[in-house]
């Protein structure tokens, strides 16, 4: 999985963190939860905040 995997990112984290609400989540922690995932294999200097951004926002919809 790639950055540019936003959806399948965001499913992964609500897999991996559920007791976590992504509206609270920072950039910076953001960004390491990604780099944790199991299925993540992208140059982890790759992401930006439009990105994260992206990615913060399919988790929240993935919480409604």
């Amino acid at each position: 999985m790639t950055w540019t995997d936003s959806l399948e990112i965001a499913i992964d984290l609500d897999e991996k963190y559920p007791e976590i609400n992504p509206m609270f989540v920072n950039f910076v922690d953001l960004r390491e939860m990604v780099i944790g995932l199991h299925s993540f294999d992208d140059d982890v200097d790759k992401s930006g905040e439009k990105i994260l951004e992206a990615i913060q926002m399919f988790w929240i919809e993935e919480k409604e």
